[in-house]
Formats: C-alpha cells, structure tokens, sequence
C-alpha cells in the first residue's frame, strides 16, 4: 500500500517562475478591466493601462515575496560595494552604444516595413515614439548602476556596441552580437505585434454589455473565450517588455535554428500563412460552432452548454499556459524553465489547447456550401496548421535541450507528463520507469 507521507522520490524540477507571480498579474488585470467594463472606459489607452494593471503587481511580487533580483542567473552581485564609477564607465559607454544603435537600427526596419504603419500597428509605433526619448535619457542612469552591480558587465549588449564602434581593434566576440541581435529582433518584432492587437482585443471585451452575455450559453462562452484571450495578449505584452536582469526576467538565449524562426513567422504577420485568404486559411464555406449549434431548444441549449465549456476549458488552458510564464513569456527564447501549471502535465500546452480549439471551434469538416472540396481542402489545410505548431514545438525543444534544466524536465516528462505516455502507448513502446517511493 503506498503512504502519501513517504517523500516523493521523483518529484518535478522546479520552475523558474512562482504560481504567485502569474495569480498576483491575473489578479491586478480582472480588477482593470471589471472597473473598465463598470465605466465603458474602451479606449486604447485604458487597454494600455491594462499592462500596468497586469505588469505592476507581477513586478511587486517578484521582488518583496519572490526576490528574484537576488537569484545567481540575474549576473548581479548585491552583497560586495559596487564597482567605482570610472572603473565601468568606458564599459556602459560601449553597452549605451549598443542599446542606441539597436533602436535607431529598429526604427529604421519600422520605417521600412509600411505595414506597421497601417491599423493597430499605427497605434503601436506612435507609443514606441512617445517612450523613445525617456528611454533614451532612462538608459543612462540605468545602465550605469547595472554596471556597478554586475559580476561580468561585458555581456551582450557591450559586444553589439563593441562591434558598432569597432572597438578593441574589432575583437568583438560574434558570438554574443549574434546573440544581442536575436534577442532585440524577437522583441522588436513581437512586442509591436502584441501592442497592436491589445487595445482592439480590450476594446471588444468592454463592448459587450451583461445582457448579451447571460442571453445564452453561447454568448457567455464568447465573452469568456475573449476575456481570456485577452489575459494572454496581456501577459504576453508585459513579457516582451520587461527582459531585464534585476527582475531575472532577461533573454539567457534566443533561438538560434532558423527552423524555429521560420516555424514561429509564419504562425505571426505579415508572414503569417493561416490568415483570412492566406494559403492555410481553412475558412472556406464554413461557420463557427455557434452556426451549427444555435436554437433554443433545451436539447440544443444543454449541447451549448457543455461544447461552450469545452471551449471555455481549452481557452483556459491556453491562458493558463502564459499566465504560469509570469514576467517571462517571449517567443523564440529561453528565460528560464517552466515547470508548474499546465506545464506540469505536457510540455506544450499552448500549441495543444489552441489547436485542439480551432478545429472545434471552426468545424472545418462542416461547411454551408455543401461541396466536398470544401471539406476535404479545410480538413487537410487544418492538419497542416497543427503540423507547423508540432514542427515549431520540436525546434523549441531542439533549442532548450542545450540547457541541462530542460533537459531534466523532459526526461521527467517522459515519466510523467499524460501526452508523453499516450503517445508511448500509441506507438506500442513500454512507458519509461517511474521512481516511486518505498512501499
């Protein structure tokens, strides 16, 4: 008979971020937007306002419960005196080089590429111009005491502004400048997406009023459905903005396999091939499960019920998925390893919920136009957007597996996590051995 007070003898790696961290953002972003939904207030600065209501409260409890900024992967040392201020004052002027040359580089590539001049891109770019000059003029400071505390200042940054300004007769080390150069692209890139579609996805939320979503099974789980996407553009947001040491939170890599890069573009605009009209669109002919579920008969509505609830649940999962990320979430790259949560139970939770989402909730193999092509090109077209997620997830791991923290993880996985052991038993392969305590 196994006895629960034994000691687990394979327990879970430990996760990177806190459950504390991730509930104190939800927390802080539901109590925006139920004061936002109570006053209408659904403009795009009180979406903006929705990543301070998020972002803060996450930054509050890593530093006074969490103290991240005290853990040996920060780089900063707190217990010696700083370094003197002329013994690291060369090195930040070569790092502020570096950050300098990497947003006047970024804004030129937004100058270039008219579409992030275009619709909520529009909104993104004029917020990025309002904060460039107290960036600029918060950098100095910023960089300076980071400097002091730093056991090893000349990281990144310093070999991209050595590079710049081809110091050290151009020994700069390639290797961290190729590094500094994925890092700021995944965030140039990905922080303007999210800030487009956050106002619009807030905006939306705010538009719908308490009697439209009691009206009907199928009204509530809409309006969750979009809640929900909406905590996940906002933690999302708050991710890509905050990759910075103090907070632990900063890029340790960034994926260095093209495949990756290629597997994630395409998922993202304006490369993104699963768009209205794109060549994995798999919307032709057909109609979102509340088409072909609607009616009010009790029978209908009892079907509403449990299949919006489903939706609801995956929705969830999904949020969940970047909630347990707390400040941390980023495409792309590695800011420690994540554990807890629905992580707990497979290693892609996201890529899972979202696809098993869509093909319930678009339906494809159910088209109004009666043709056979239809459904036969939306179900192939479909199961090839769930093969891009699969090809994407292996390149992450291909990319965490180098870090022996993911490494232990997947190995427990491979003993624990539920898709794991399914997909072991489809293939007809003994499940792996599980530690367990003595009897």
């Amino acid at each position: 008979m196994h006895d629960s007070s034994l000691p687990d003898l394979d327990p879970c790696p430990p996760s990177a971020v806190s459950h504390g961290v991730g509930v104190a953002g939800l927390f802080g972003l539901i109590a925006w937007v139920a004061l936002a939904w109570h006053y209408g207030m659904d403009g795009p600065y009180a979406g903006m306002a929705a990543i301070f209501a998020c972002g803060v409260p996450m930054v509050l409890w890593s530093l006074l419960v969490d103290r991240v900024h005290r853990n040996a992967s920060t780089g900063i040392d707190w217990e010696g005196p700083p370094k003197a201020l002329r013994d690291i004052f060369d090195i930040s002027l070569v790092k502020l080089t570096g950050f300098w040359a990497t947003w006047g580089i970024m804004a030129v590539l937004y100058c270039l590429a008219r579409w992030y001049w275009d619709g909520g891109y529009r909104f993104a770019m004029e917020m990025f111009g309002t904060a460039a000059p107290w960036l600029l003029v918060a950098s100095v400071p910023y960089v300076l005491w980071l400097d002091r505390r730093l056991i090893e200042p000349r990281d990144a940054s310093y070999a991209f502004g050595q590079w710049i300004i081809g110091g050290a007769a151009g020994m700069a080390d390639l290797t961290q400048v190729a590094h500094h150069a994925r890092a700021w692209l995944v965030k140039g890139f990905f922080l303007a997406f999210m800030l487009s579609v956050l106002p619009s996805n807030f905006a939306n939320l705010i538009h719908w009023n308490l009697g439209d979503v009691l009206a009907s099974p199928i009204g509530l789980a809409n309006f969750l459905i979009m809640l929900l996407f909406l905590i996940d553009v906002a933690f999302a947001t708050v991710g890509y903005m905050l990759t910075c040491k103090p907070l632990d939170a900063h890029i340790r890599t960034a994926n260095p396999l093209l495949a990756g890069w290629v597997a994630a573009l395409m998922c993202y605009p304006p490369f993104v091939l699963m768009g209205d009209g794109g060549p994995l669109d798999y919307h032709h002919g057909t109609a979102e499960w509340s088409y072909w579920l609607g009616g009010n008969q009790p029978a209908l509505v009892a079907i509403q019920w449990i299949y919006g609830s489903l939706l609801v649940a995956l929705t969830g999962i999904y949020a969940w998925a970047t909630v347990a990320f707390g400040l941390r979430f980023s495409n792309l790259t590695h800011r420690g390893i994540i554990t807890h949560g629905p992580y707990r139970w497979t290693r892609h939770p996201a890529y899972l919920s979202k696809n098993l989402f869509w093909w319930l909730s678009a339906l494809p193999f159910l088209v109004t136009t009666g043709s056979l092509v239809d459904v036969v090109r939306n179900s192939a077209t479909i199961a090839i957007v769930s093969a891009i997620y699969f090809w994407r997830a292996k390149t992450e791991e291909a990319h965490l597996n180098s870090d022996p923290a993911y490494a232990a993880y997947s190995q427990w996985m491979q003993r624990h996590g539920w898709m794991d052991r399914l997909l072991a038993a489809l293939k007809g392969k003994p499940p792996s051995p599980t530690m367990q305590p003595a009897e």
